[in-house]
């Protein structure tokens, strides 16, 4: 077996562990990145960017409906599938193999495995490295359901690779990628019922944000079961039929998992080097993103946060440490977002997170038909925002929202509770009229603190 030699490895090219091989290689160092599929990940290829794009379609096209003085355009299936293909590149990557490879660094294929300390093994290669990185991401937790393995479901790989939109759907799970996968099954024209085992929707979220977005939803023809368990499913004569906890039966063409997603942690070695992961199969890492010594972790295989955003940010605190300028991760503010339509918005804690914490918290919140954007942004519009403050400091602590572009005006909150801005200084800042942001300002007058 062949040995090559590097400053660092990193096992994985998703997000996170294409961002540490470049940072890496920029320093000066010598890197080598090993990745069993497509360099980009999950991301680039089967979740946020054709999810996102696929969505943009319809809600473009409703939103039109709301204007006065604008017609309704056309949708157009196989344009917007084009479009997708051509964002996900057409599941080629040679261009991000290519550009990693102009920044110096070694791309290796392979189903690489930890081989003791300082080793990768990859097909007959043996990569050695004084630094490792593990960045093998996650993968789509399936339920143990009676007949799953002999049935042909769908997750969210098939969903947004598809060439044509089943005409009905099941759907399971009602967190993000659940209902963001029904909404656009939905406005694609498939007849779509989500079974979630939770009481509401998003059910880590603040309960209004649940709740409205359980209400639009079922405005636009989604059938919900919620507080659902499906315990068995069938397929014949090209259908699926679920069976609910309740006895009742749901049929459908398809059944698409989306009840979580789990550390992709196992059969990757890690015995060798002896890291042992949590009971949810994340390996456990410190603020500096350090699993072992000279091993860190960076991405969903931690679990601390399933987000592109984290992932990046996790790359850039283990590769400060790699190069011996150690900072620390902070994870108090990091947003999480539902590309829905309206858009879910969050971050920090809920109301039930900072009750279980004993602190004592203060809410101000405000419908969004007060602020003076949502009647020029189209008919009909409606949303809500929340902030919650922590009554002893007077600081934000959570905020969470519902509306247009909600996912860009978060960030004000995120920001305020990162730098843990005092209330006062908040409240005497200007706010640009009119924006959805000025429901910022709103808020924190409701706030009795």
């Amino acid at each position: 077996m062949t040995a090559i030699h590097f400053d660092v490895a990193v096992l994985g090219a998703g997000p996170g562990g294409e961002a540490c091989a470049k940072q890496l290689a920029a320093a000066g160092l010598g890197v080598a990145i090993v990745e069993r599929e497509l360099v980009g990940g999950e991301c680039a290829y089967w979740g946020c960017v054709p999810s996102k794009t696929l969505l943009r379609v319809p809600e473009a096209r409703l939103g039109a409906r709301r204007i006065q003085g604008l017609s309704e355009p056309q949708q157009d299936w196989p344009e917007a599938r084009r479009y997708r293909d051509y964002m996900i590149q057409a599941l080629d990557d040679a261009g991000k193999c290519e550009e990693l490879e102009r920044c110096g660094v070694a791309v290796l294929r392979g189903e690489g495995q930890l081989a003791g300390p300082g080793a990768i093994a990859a097909g007959d290669q043996t990569i050695r490295a004084e630094r490792i990185v593990i960045a093998t991401g996650s993968e789509t937790s399936i339920p143990p359901l009676k007949g799953i393995d002999a049935i042909d479901y769908w997750t969210n790989r098939e969903v947004y690779t598809c060439s044509e939109i089943p005409p009905s759907a099941i759907v399971l799970g009602g967190g993000a990628v659940g209902i963001e996968t029904a909404q656009m099954l939905r406005r694609y024209g498939s007849r779509v019922t989500i079974v979630e085992a939770a009481e509401r929707l998003l059910s880590d979220e603040h309960p209004q944000i649940g709740e409205r977005i359980a209400k639009g939803l079922g405005e636009e023809g989604l059938e919900l079961r919620l507080g659902a368990n499906a315990t068995a499913v069938a397929g014949e004569d090209g259908r699926v039929t679920a069976t609910l906890d309740s006895g009742e039966l749901i049929t459908a063409e398809r059944l698409i998992v989306a009840i979580g997603r789990k550390p992709r942690s196992e059969g990757i070695g890690l015995g060798s080097i002896e890291i042992e992961t949590s009971e949810s199969g994340a390996i456990e890492v410190d603020e500096h993103c350090r699993a072992a010594e000279r091993v860190w972790a960076v991405g969903d295989v931690t679990n601390i946060a399933p987000f592109t955003h984290v992932a990046h940010y996790q790359a850039r605190i283990a590769c400060a440490d790699i190069r011996g300028r150690p900072i620390s991760a902070d994870y108090r503010a990091v947003p999480r977002v539902v590309f829905t339509d309206p858009e879910v918005a969050a971050v920090g804690l809920t109301p039930e997170r900072a009750k279980e914490l004993d602190m004592e918290i203060v809410e101000g919140e405000v419908e969004l038909e007060k602020v003076a954007r949502s009647e020029m942004y189209g008919v009909g519009i409606s949303g809500y925002f929340s902030v919650i403050a922590d009554a002893s400091r007077n600081v934000l602590v959570g905020a969470s929202a519902i509306g247009p572009l909600a996912s860009e005006w978060i960030h004000l909150a995120v920001l305020a509770i990162r730098a843990e801005t005092p209330i006062s200084v908040l409240r005497d800042t200007q706010l640009q009229f009119p924006t959805f942001a000025e429901a910022f300002g709103y808020a924190l007058d409701d706030l009795d603190i």
